[in-house]
């Protein structure tokens, strides 16, 4: 038998429509660049990679969550330096009109043409700030401008006090946090690796300085045995340090979690020593003392901070693209035959289990309704009577479920089912009574 992996993102993307993944945003309109929707599957695959993030973070006794606003005072983009600071370097080509980031093209930066037809026709790179501009109120004046967030981690910062002092948490703690926000990216693509609309999974946790070190160190690890923990392969990832010159004008240190996506290497998580920069800025800028009192021992200071930043939409891909894989045999004809799988990890997989009885007869179906009634408390599952045995089992091979349970007439007298596993094929009978222990056996065993 021979694999063959994910090697073109066109494949997921054909995937993802057919099976209910992904859709292009506003679709019947002609789509919304950059925009996507999550389908019935995706919604909750989505689901499943914020949860395991979530408990990784908030089930640990020193970190707690927040929810914090999408729209925040403006002074807040201000003191972050996003107002100032947040923006990419344009550059238009008069000739086909297109426009482009000027750090980031190679025919641009080498020999100063257009990377879509090659002319050397343009314009002067210039500022463009990346976040998305609105109004608040009903008067359209400079008075109520507002910003849809370009990160979530300004919530984290001017919460701190807030956070700290309702939970009593002592330094070091963190606080984590779930969101929407939202870049006017000028190249976004690569499916929904770049996008104008997007969710970030971040942590800030809070140190004494001087720990620093330590703990950006430690969270480099925890944040590295996350993937392994979840299925993705240690040959497709790595770290990529922030070379001192290239460091964020916040951060002591920065590495990149990577991964190898079908087109190279690039960034899925970010983790940074941001020293103590966001609370200095914004004790600055509000006129609120952020400093922390150590009680045990008497001293006040500006914790530093430790962030782990993760986009979900990215994560969701990077799922995808480790899990897909074609089984290709080969019969003493030479055909070929092509089972098509996704190999997630059952936390990650949209259902658990497929329950299939094996026909549509009403002795077969009320019994298989009823299981899917009793299992469905416990696991997100399927309900699928439609087409050959055959070709149901592919069709949930292709979606990730780890489990088919199938309901057949030798079970109106056994009172047992045939418990399919995804990726060996290998078949076992178990009796009903035993079902659920035995499916949360071997989904915890994963």
């Amino acid at each position: 038998m021979k694999i063959k992996h994910c090697e073109d993102l066109n494949t997921l993307v054909s995937l993802s429509k057919r099976r209910g993944f992904v859709f292009q945003s506003s679709e019947i309109y002609g789509g919304l660049g950059s925009c996507w929707d999550y389908g019935p599957l995706g919604s909750l695959m989505k689901l499943n990679v914020k949860r395991a993030w979530w408990n990784a973070m908030t089930r640990r006794s020193d970190i707690v969550g927040l929810d914090a606003a999408i729209l925040m005072h403006p002074m807040v983009w201000k003191a972050s330096g996003h107002i100032d600071g947040f923006s990419d370097p344009l550059v238009d080509c008069k000739e086909c009109k297109t426009r482009f980031r000027a750090d980031n093209t190679d025919s641009y930066l080498n020999e100063g043409k257009c990377p879509n037809c090659g002319s050397k026709n343009l314009s002067e790179p210039r500022n463009f700030n990346l976040m998305f501009k609105t109004h608040m109120g009903p008067v359209e004046d400079g008075g109520s401008v507002i910003y849809l967030r370009p990160e979530t981690a300004q919530g984290h910062f001017v919460n701190f006090q807030n956070c700290q002092q309702a939970s009593r948490y002592k330094v070091p703690f963190g606080i984590a946090a779930i969101g929407k926000s939202f870049r006017n990216e000028i190249t976004p693509g690569n499916f929904i690796f770049r996008t104008r609309e997007f969710e970030q999974m971040e942590m800030q946790y809070f140190v004494k300085p001087g720990t620093d070190d330590q703990f950006y160190n430690q969270w480099k690890e925890i944040r590295w045995n996350f993937y392994l923990k979840y299925g993705l392969k240690k040959e497709n990832l790595r770290f990529a340090d922030h070379p001192p010159d290239k460091l964020a004008h916040y951060a002591k240190a920065a590495t990149d979690v990577e991964y190898k996506f079908p087109m190279g290497f690039s960034e899925l998580e970010g983790v940074h020593n941001r020293s103590d920069f966001d609370l200095s800025q914004h004790a600055k800028f509000s006129g609120k003392n952020l400093e922390y009192f150590d009680e045990a021992t008497k001293e006040k200071y500006i914790p530093y901070v430790i962030e782990t930043a993760v986009g979900c939409d990215r994560l969701f891909l990077a799922f995808l693209c480790d899990a897909y894989r074609e089984e290709i045999t080969t019969d003493e004809s030479g055909k070929e035959d092509v089972r098509v799988v996704l190999g997630l990890h059952p936390a990650i997989a949209p259902f658990k289990v497929a329950i299939l009885p094996l026909s549509k007869k009403e002795e077969l179906s009320s019994i298989a309704s009823k299981l899917r009634d009793e299992l469905a408390e416990d696991y997100d599952l399927t309900y699928d009577e439609t087409a050959s045995i055959g070709k149901r089992y592919r069709r949930q091979d292709e979606i990730g479920t780890p489990f088919c349970v199938t309901v057949d007439f030798e079970t109106i007298n056994d009172q047992a089912v045939t418990v399919r596993h995804r990726d060996t094929m290998v078949q076992e009978r178990i009796p009903m009574s035993q079902l659920n222990s035995y499916l949360a056996g071997k989904l915890k065993s994963f």
